[in-house]
């Protein structure tokens, strides 16, 4: 049995470590594949703007000459200098189950950090917060998600073989949503908007929605910047996720709050689940992707919330409850069923107080691990 690790350096390459998963887990059940061109895009210094202050080398593992893992390890500028961190991250894990494979690519992230005099090397983490980040320690036989990554159950035995200890937790839930809007929510919510004078915005078109897709990447930052390990998008970066993400979104699936100045205080971005459409099309949006896709987001049971923020002024006062009841109401009326959380830092409890008020299951778990490596 022979195991080498060669560096992603052609476009072949990169293809290869692009589809290697999608072969890994064919047949699966559970596992949802990226769209294969947002991860080119997103892999490719030529179109990702975090480049600017990021580097990145990308590896492929081989067992007796077929591909049997992968791996990325990235450098974030940004995040050592706004954290006083100096560690290297490690993403797009996926091996098969032999140990010489994760141990030979874990050795290879390991090297480059030691050779950069770095301290620690964690993960799995992309480079920024809205890539897909942590592994999967609970909730195997569950359906991911278009905007999380899934794993076998061997992979946290393998990193945790190598040394890595858990840093921090993920949890994510499943919402049941009620056949009726809950009325204590509702009233909140309509109390909520009279006190602080402000305005819910329902947009009806993309061209509603679109002047304030800005501003809802801009309140992320602002309101997201004490998470573990987030880095405040760019300008470059905010046009490029508009560029790229805001024409898949239904404008009705948005709830936008806005003051009397007309300015955002805070918003939630759904979207009817793609992970069956990702699976059918295996990621590729040619030839038959695009069938898929536009069939799921017509007709669809199931929902993933992807964005909540809310300003920081109003936080406490019951705008979160807006946020939930006009997107409760409008789930019901679009006869969406159930709805995913997705990753929420196990240490956030004001967001999981939000499920309170509904049927709900903590189903899944990811970890970020790190490794100090002196």
């Amino acid at each position: 049995m022979t195991i080498y690790v060669k560096e992603v350096q052609t476009k072949s390459d990169m293809r290869k470590f692009i589809d290697f998963p999608v072969k890994l887990y064919r047949n699966n059940p559970y596992y949802v594949p990226a769209m294969r061109n947002d991860e080119l895009k997103t892999l490719s210094s030529s179109s990702n703007p975090a480049f600017e202050f990021c580097k990145a080398r990308y590896w492929l593992a081989y067992k007796d000459n077929k591909i049997a893992g992968r791996i990325a390890a990235i450098v974030n500028q940004r995040h050592i200098d706004k954290w006083k961190q100096p560690y290297m991250r490690f993403g797009w894990l996926d091996f098969v189950d032999d140990y010489e494979v994760s141990k030979a690519l874990i050795k290879a992230v390991e090297d480059w950090a030691r050779e950069l005099g770095l301290d620690a090397v964690h993960g799995p983490l992309g480079f920024t917060n809205l890539d897909r980040e942590g592994m999967l320690v609970e909730g195997f036989n569950e359906l991911a998600t278009l905007a999380t990554s899934y794993n076998y159950p061997y992979y946290p035995k393998h990193v945790e073989r190598l040394g890595y200890r858990k840093d921090i937790d993920y949890v994510e839930f499943e919402i049941t949503i009620p056949s009726e809007a809950n009325q204590k929510v509702s009233r909140i919510a309509e109390i909520a908007l009279k006190r602080n004078n402000l305005t819910l915005f329902v947009p009806k078109t993309k061209q509603d929605l679109l002047p304030f897709a800005r501003e809802c990447l801009a309140l992320m930052n602002n309101e997201y910047s004490h998470i573990y390990g987030t880095i405040s998008l760019t300008e470059k970066q905010i046009d490029a996720y508009v560029d790229q993400y805001f024409g898949l979104i239904d404008p009705e699936f948005t709830s936008v709050v806005v003051n009397q100045e007309n300015k955002l205080v805070a918003f939630g971005i759904t979207m009817p689940s793609l992970s069956k459409a990702m699976q059918k099309c295996g990621g590729k949006l040619f030839p038959f992707g695009w069938y898929y896709i536009l069939r799921d987001l017509r007709k669809n049971d199931r929902a993933d919330l992807l964005l909540v923020a809310v300003s920081r002024a109003y936080q406490g006062l019951g705008v979160n409850a807006v946020l939930m009841d006009q997107i409760s109401k409008f789930f019901i009326q679009r006869g969406i069923r159930l709805a995913e959380s997705n990753p929420e830092m196990e240490t956030n409890l004001n967001v999981q107080s939000q499920w309170q008020f509904f049927d709900s299951r903590q189903h899944k778990r990811r970890r970020c691990y790190i490794k100090f490596l002196h």
